[in-house]
């Protein structure tokens, strides 16, 4: 099933999905998807939305007390998943009580992103840096993220047969200053699991993933939630895959599903080569 693990191009896969407030349906959701993206779409690489098994803002605190070591139900459940189907999985976020020194968090929580190698193994954890603490005049009304999320500190690449893996969180995707860095450090690939509100993915959304991926002359792969969710949340979707050049390549439609392309890393060389643009910087 996965002999495109072994050769190049890769394919790359983006779930969408609508998170409830049922993390078992939420996770058989996300097992069905994941199936459809290596069975169907050959995908070597899956990325999961932020919220992927739980988007109920109320429940993260308990939710990542349970998450606090690998022994937690969601980590066991994608540690699993991707060595059955030997595929690395990138896990949106989970929330997690504990920082990656081991400190416990004193009330509150973060939104981590661990990155699952093809036998099931824990092999990078970003944290989410940019909190969400914004009124964007939509039903939902005002949102703050730091009310029970802790700020992460460090900017994360990780190695993968697919590239190098730059991680970020959805609201991490307005401040061009980190991406910069994880170009710097390295990034051909630029993950971005998101849960993007419909009023500000609708203005800006597709703008800023482009953005990115011109700017940073990687790949971006962007897996959004999408539709309706519990206590009057609603996201936009239009999850996508975007080429160095700033060209979308894959787009979901409306409602959950999969998307999936080519990670062609020789013509991401020649375009650097062609336009370096890292060189070039002057501030």
């Amino acid at each position: 099933m996965n002999d495109v693990i072994s050769r190049s191009p890769y394919r790359v896969a983006a779930i969408q999905m609508t998170s409830g407030d049922n993390k078992q349906h939420n996770l058989e959701t996300v097992e069905r998807l994941v199936v459809e993206a290596v069975d169907h779409h050959q995908a070597a690489l899956v990325l999961l939305p932020e919220n992927f098994s739980l988007f109920d803002g109320s429940a993260s605190l308990e939710l990542g007390r349970q998450q606090a070591t690998g022994l937690g139900d969601v980590r066991r459940f994608i540690a699993s998943l991707s060595a059955r189907l030997k595929v690395w999985i990138v896990a949106g976020s989970i929330p997690c009580s504990v920082r990656p020194d081991g400190v416990l968090i004193d009330g509150r929580v973060r939104s981590a992103c661990w990155v699952y190698d093809d036998q099931g193994k824990e092999v990078s954890r970003y944290d989410k840096v940019h909190l969400f603490d914004v009124d964007v005049g939509d039903q939902h009304g005002s949102y703050c993220e730091s009310a029970q999320f802790e700020a992460g500190t460090e900017v994360v690449v990780a190695n993968s047969p697919m590239g190098t893996l730059g991680l970020s969180i959805c609201y991490d995707l307005r401040f061009p200053e980190l991406y910069t860095r994880l170009a710097k450090q390295g990034a051909q690939i630029i993950t971005v699991p998101a849960a993007f509100t419909y009023k500000t993915g609708e203005a800006h959304w597709e703008v800023l993933l482009r953005a990115r991926a011109i700017e940073s002359q990687c790949y971006v792969i962007a897996a959004n939630q999408t539709g309706a969710h519990s206590k009057g949340r609603k996201t936009w979707g239009h999850s996508m895959i975007i080429n160095p050049w700033g060209e979308v390549v894959a787009m979901a439609k409306a409602g959950e599903g999969v998307i999936s392309a080519d990670i062609d890393l020789t013509s991401l060389s020649e375009l650097r080569a062609a336009m370096p643009i890292s060189s070039h910087r002057r501030i």
